[in-house]
């Protein structure tokens, strides 16, 4: 179907991936081929923790892929820190493209909107292309729209929780309400049927990692994924039908015998 669109660029598809947590290399190559994702997102921060083998290794995987890469800044807790981070990531990954991270509270990883707005007008000034991982609140999102961000990734569910979407009617307001602003789902979505769902309201991708790298088996959980967000923007284009409390035939009612007989 038809491609995703963010500050002017296309991409060939709707699935954005992590690359966090898998059991090996190998298995992140293998998944990553199977989802066949349109970006691929990493942390500047887990990357530098990384032994050096393992390092060079996941180094050689992002050359080899050729795909756009998302950094993130995943662990800032301050304006200064996140704007920092983003910094750094230009630099090392060569790339205006960054996924905004600013945690609020330790124990759900929510994001801290009021920072969040601030560190977002800041790197945008600084010409770099966010976004910024926040809640489902409409009045937070128009504040990140204010400060210059051309598309929100707000959370289904708190991060590596795999509960999927909790609060469906405000996700769904934020689909309504927003309708011309590209909206991805990010983070709790833990099943492919999660992802089919909010595909069909008319969100314009999903990114994942917990959902897969956790997973008994990350390589097919990645294709069920991919599967699942093509599925459910295919039907979002299709124009389901609008549910109703009154039931309707679906049987045809030509050529049956008897049809509005007098004598029945």
């Amino acid at each position: 179907m038809d491609g995703l669109h963010l500050y002017g660029e296309q991409f060939d598809g709707r699935l954005l991936l992590g690359t966090a947590g898998y059991p090996t290399l190998d298995i992140l190559h293998q998944s990553v081929q199977a989802a066949k994702p349109a970006m691929i997102t990493v942390a500047l921060r887990r990357q530098g923790a990384m032994d050096a083998a393992h390092g060079e290794g996941l180094w050689a995987l992002l050359r080899q892929w050729q795909i756009p890469l998302l950094p993130n800044t995943a662990g800032c807790l301050s304006v200064q820190e996140a704007v920092t981070t983003a910094q750094m990531a230009r630099e090392v990954f060569e790339t205006d493209w960054i996924k905004l991270e600013l945690i609020g509270d330790d124990a759900t990883l929510q994001p801290d909107v009021f920072q969040l707005c601030e560190a977002a007008e800041i790197l945008i000034r600084d010409g770099f292309k966010v976004l910024p991982y926040c809640t489902e609140d409409l009045i937070a999102c128009r504040r990140l729209l204010d400060a210059g961000c051309q598309a929100l990734m707000p959370w289904a569910a708190p991060i590596g929780t795999g509960l999927g979407v909790v609060h469906e009617y405000a996700l769904k307001v934020l689909r309504e309400r927003l309708p011309d602003v590209p909206l991805l789902i990010d983070a709790g979505l833990g099943l492919p049927s999660h992802a089919a769902a909010v595909m069909e309201w008319g969100y314009d991708g999903v990114l994942l990692n917990s959902a897969v790298s956790r997973s008994g088996n990350p390589v097919l959980m990645a294709q069920a994924f991919a599967q699942a967000t093509a599925a459910g923007r295919t039907a979002f284009a299709a124009e389901p039908m609008v549910p109703s409390s009154q039931t309707r035939a679906s049987t045809p009612t030509v050529g049956q015998p008897f049809w509005h007989s007098e004598d029945y």
